[in-house]
């Protein structure tokens, strides 16, 4: 690939936007053309995707949410990503394949394999080259989304057993491929995480 694909994960209220900001404006501040989008959303289609499946009221089956997600997945890569990263651009996304795999996978109790052969056909297979992984634990995040929020999304408002099977199934996804993953410890301050982003991205660069 020409161009860098980033992506940020961790749980609710871990910081991922915060830091996926921050690495943005530096990188710009350094010349160079950063993208920013995530999933759901990044897209037209995305946006009424998201308020589908984060915010419309009734049951959505497990399999049909991550469909949903795999839908919009599809279109973002096919329309801003790729053709991004094909012209040399740094792609910096909140959320991608691994966020299919903790919420849907073993947050929703779905078999994690199936739910990333979706989502790897759904891309064609694009991945990126780091992650960034902000741990933090579940009841940490929570209170983080207390004190700011009076109005939490469909998984957001999930109960904290469902979040510890998201975050445990995070760091299995790191561990499996330390490679590509960045792991930070979220607790940590807001410009220390900052630093340890830049200097892994700099190494990429």
């Amino acid at each position: 690939m020409a161009g860098l694909f980033i992506t940020f994960e961790g749980g609710d209220g871990s910081g991922k936007t915060t830091q996926a900001q921050l690495l943005s404006d530096w990188l710009a501040g350094e010349g160079r053309t950063v993208v920013r989008t995530r999933e759901p959303g990044g897209t037209e289609l995305g946006l009424e995707l998201r308020e589908i499946v984060l915010h419309s009221r009734g049951h959505i089956s497990p399999r049909a949410e991550a469909l949903l997600y795999a839908a919009d997945r599809a279109h973002n890569i096919a329309t801003v990503v790729r053709p991004a990263v094909d012209r040399g651009d740094i792609v910096i996304q909140d959320r991608y394949i691994d966020s299919s795999v903790a919420y849907q996978g073993a947050g929703r109790v779905l078999d994690g394999d199936e739910i990333r052969g979706i989502s790897l056909w759904a891309s064609e297979g694009m991945l990126p080259q780091l992650t960034v992984l902000l741990d933090l634990d579940e009841t940490v995040g929570r209170a983080r989304l207390d004190s700011a929020r009076t109005r939490f999304d469909r998984l957001e408002a999930e109960k904290q057993e469902f979040h510890a099977r998201v975050r445990a199934a995070y760091l299995a996804l790191a561990e499996a491929e330390p490679g590509r993953f960045l792991v930070l410890d979220a607790a940590e301050p807001v410009d220390a995480l900052a630093e340890s982003i830049r200097e892994r991205v700099s190494a990429l660069l």
